[in-house]
């Protein structure tokens, strides 16, 4: 035997005892900010599926691979955590509307805004499953009810030309915005679930109700029941 080689050339027990790099490497340690998203896309996942109730520090922790210290550390609590994915959700779906509405006709404009919020659901189903649940920590500026306001408001504006151009009353644009987006939303909803028929299917039924209600609008509806108030 020469070293720790044998003279047939085979390993000695000393090395083979010696531990290979990948038993030699450190496992890495995330920066704070990594640390963060990780909690952040853990939450969102767990969110989605079991609701804030359902969901505990304890298993966000574990999932994370962290004490249930690390979580209070970057989000004070599972309130902070949810809180922060809850924004970060209604802004992306505000941004994804928003950012959709670029035509010049108020036909496309409708289509715009029904494919930006079906793509929302079809791209992030599980924030949108966290937005349209009833949030126990949501303020006034924090639920979807505000979120759809929001999005409605962009849509207010476009009415309100259409409105004034057409002879209508300008002032009745932040009812109609409020209605048509709402509408969409909740077929949104509904579709979430079915996902039938396709996408473009259901953005042109949407467009179709809208458009044709829109462009069959009397100046002064009445009611025809006996009820006046």
């Amino acid at each position: 035997m020469i070293g720790d080689v044998a003279i047939d050339g085979s390993s000695t027990n000393s090395e083979k005892s010696r531990p290979t790099p990948s038993r030699r490497a450190r496992r890495v340690r995330m920066t704070g900010k990594e640390r963060r998203e990780q909690l952040l896309d853990i939450g969102r996942t767990l969110f989605a599926e079991k609701g804030f109730e359902g969901t505990s520090v304890e298993e966000i922790a574990a999932k994370a691979g962290v004490s249930k210290p690390v979580v209070y550390e970057h989000f004070g609590g599972k309130e902070g955590l949810y809180a922060v994915v809850v924004d970060r959700e209604m802004g992306r779906l505000l941004d994804m509307v928003t950012g959709a509405l670029t035509a010049g006709h108020p036909r496309e404009l409708l289509e715009q805004a029904a494919f930006a919020l079906l793509d929302y659901i079809e791209t992030y189903t599980d924030g949108f499953r966290i937005l349209v649940r009833d949030s126990p920590v949501a303020q006034s500026t924090g639920s979807f009810a505000s979120l759809i306001s929001d999005i409605a408001t962009q849509v207010e504006d476009i009415l309100g030309l259409e409105f004034k151009a057409r002879g209508f009353d300008p002032k009745l644009a932040p009812l109609y915005a409020q209605a048509l987006v709402g509408m969409v939303a909740l077929t949104g909803q509904w579709w979430l679930d079915v996902r039938k028929p396709k996408k473009a299917e259901v953005a042109a039924h949407l467009v179709n109700l809208c458009w044709h209600g829109l462009e069959n609008l009397e100046a002064k509806p009445r009611l025809i029941g006996h009820r006046k108030n």
